[in-house]
């Protein structure tokens, strides 16, 4: 159930210099108009500034994952994303060619849309994974984040800030008056981008480097129905040698709105400085990857960016976090960047709610660094080792031997051949390509994340969790064991259908058992009111207010029917008992105390 509350965010001090708030972001991005969005809806004062006069005003960040996707529906704006969204059916017929309009190498179904992996992606959640430009995400998060009573602050600056043991004192700056003031708060989160000044004032560690190599995005409008109605995606990409402008020989053409709204990724050697583009340059470029000569293309702008590979091994500093591209810093394959981001915020939001609420101690705050560097630096490598996986495509279409562009040319053409060595380039080039299900259908780098840390329970009669049956970056596995995200299930009635997701809510712990385990929901509410916090408890089985639809609850639980999974805020399983032991309050008591950082504490 998602909290709105009429409060304001921030209050002014009758000097007139100094604002209070609970909880300050810097950055209106994926990360801070999410943490935002989330923070009120657990009605949690907040205000968020960002320098820039309004949101993204370019697409950037477009993938959104099944696991987002599951978190705006938590939040109550699925539908709202959906509506602008570009659906699951529409982007996954990725092309690999000479040009649009030329010859095609090859292709992959990719984010779920073979029918081997389809039925995996739908059994795994309740909500499938769609296309919406950052330009359309980060209004509905504002939005939304602005209803539910965030201050949001544009053309404000943040400057520097310093931290005692009560809270944060930060300077900001007014960039329309030129006023400096005082923004006083108990937490700041700095969601302030790559180059975000507040992780480099907290001095957080980084591993890896920034600016590895350069790209730049030429956003353009074109019709371009005729040439990819027929298979339709949201990448194409197009292998072209010799062309020019400081291009590489291989580009990116990304829907942005079908069909007539598009970006171009091209990249540049960054070792030789950064080109001048002009938008007679830019139109040449889009041509050439279209492959229309002629193309009657509006271009509509221009941006440079580098690829980086770091990532922050610590994520915050005393009362002091950082969140999304801050601490995890990579290209965007894969399309992690904005849905880490996110759930970033989701993973801290509900600890900081918890510990202004006095329902934690401090210490659970703690737990957002061992949570989530983990999850920071696998999809920094992952991205970027992606990135890297393209050059078995060249080496199998024989462009790293040749010289010339005609040299590549006759490379690619080669692989018609009728010759032992055309049988061999095309099963290369096959191989090559079922090596990118490792960026476009890596299910389990998108939904496997296993959370270790000490708001997490695992009894020692656990042991060490199961080896994964199947590559654990490609295919998810569902499980309740401690740490992981909980598994989606369909439940409900005759009248109406749930995922096991919609029972257990945001802000409040939710504790899943059988009939046999009822005695569970009387602890539930004994441990409710001795910690001054929520347990709701969701008893699944016949005749009761949900039962197992397609008995698929029963096969993912793990525990007994008379046990217990405890899942928090999060959706995250914090602990669970595999049967109904002699004092389920008393053992109850003690993993949710042990959640919140509070030990044996009543």
């Amino acid at each position: 159930m998602v909290v709105f509350h009429d409060g304001v965010a921030g209050t002014q001090t009758p000097e007139g210099n100094v604002v209070e708030t609970d909880v300050l972001i810097v950055g209106s991005g994926p990360a801070g108009s999410s943490a935002a969005l989330f923070l009120s809806s657990l009605g949690v004062p907040n205000i968020m500034i960002t320098k820039y006069r309004w949101t993204a005003n370019t697409p950037r960040a477009h993938i959104t994952n099944q696991r987002t996707m599951e978190i705006f529906r938590d939040l109550g704006i699925e539908e709202q994303v959906l509506a602008d969204a570009t659906p699951h059916h529409m982007i996954g017929d990725t092309v690999f060619c000479t040009s649009l309009a030329g010859e095609e190498i090859g292709r992959i179904l990719t984010w779920g849309n073979h029918p081997t992996r389809h039925a995996e992606y739908e059994l795994a959640s309740p909500s499938l994974n769609c296309d919406i430009p950052q330009t359309l995400l980060e209004p509905i998060l504002v939005r939304n984040a602005t209803m539910r009573g965030t201050q949001a602050q544009f053309s404000t600056e943040y400057l520097s800030h310093s931290q005692d043991k009560d809270g944060v004192s930060v300077r900001v700056l007014n960039r329309l008056t030129g006023h400096e003031y005082t923004i006083r708060t108990k937490y700041l989160i700095g969601a302030d981008g790559a180059r975000s000044k507040v992780a480099a004032d907290i001095g957080l560690p980084l591993e890896g480097q920034m600016d590895i190599a350069g790209s730049m995005n030429i956003t353009f409008k074109a019709d371009l129905a005729q040439l990819v109605g027929h298979r339709p995606s949201v990448l194409y990409w197009v292998i072209q040698p010799g062309s020019n402008i400081g291009g590489i020989g291989a580009g990116l053409v990304r829907m942005v709105r079908p069909w007539n709204e598009w970006l171009v990724v091209w990249g540049f050697d960054i070792t030789q400085g950064t080109p001048e583009v002009s938008d007679e340059d830019a139109l040449e470029i889009v041509r050439n990857l279209i492959g229309v000569p002629d193309l009657d293309a509006e271009i509509t702008g221009i941006s440079l960016w580098g690829n980086n590979e770091q990532y922050a091994t610590s994520l915050q500093s005393g009362r002091v976090f950082c969140a999304g591209d801050a601490v995890h810093k990579h290209p965007p394959s894969n399309g992690l960047g904005s849905n880490t981001s996110i759930q970033d915020s989701y993973n801290l939001a509900w600890k900081l709610a918890a510990v202004l609420n006095g329902q934690a101690k401090a210490s659970l705050l703690d737990t957002y660094t061992s949570e989530r560097a983990g999850v920071a630096k696998q999809i920094v490598t992952r991205a970027n080792q992606s990135g890297r996986e393209f050059v078995k495509l060249f080496e199998a279409l024989g462009l790293t031997e040749a010289v010339t562009e005609a040299q590549m040319h006759a490379a690619i053409e080669s692989r018609k051949e009728n010759s032992p060595a055309g049988v061999a380039k095309r099963a290369a080039v096959r191989e090559a390509m079922e090596i990118k299900n490792y960026e476009f259908n890596a299910h389990g780098v998108e939904l496997g994340q296993h959370y270790r840390s000490g708001a997490v329970v695992t009894e020692s009669s656990e042991g060490e969790r199961p080896a994964a049956a199947r590559d654990p970056e490609l295919y998810y596995e569902p499980s309740t064991y401690p740490g992981v995200r909980l598994p989606h299930a369909w439940v409900g009635d005759w009248q109406r259908k749930l995922s096991t997701h919609d029972l257990a809510v945001y802000g409040k712990f939710t504790l899943f058992t059988g009939i046999a385990g009822e005695e569970w929901a009387n602890a539930a509410r004994k441990v409710s009111g001795q910690l001054g916090i929520d347990v709701e408890t969701v008893v699944i089985g016949p005749g009761r207010e949900v039962t197992d639809l397609y008995f698929d609850w029963e096969r993912l639980r793990g525990v007994d029917e008379d046990g217990a999974v405890l899942v928090r805020p999060d959706k995250h399983v914090g602990w669970r008992a595999q049967r109904l032991p002699d004092d389920p309050e008393g053992v109850l008591r003690d993993a949710v105390s042990h959640i919140l950082g509070r030990g044996g504490e009543v």
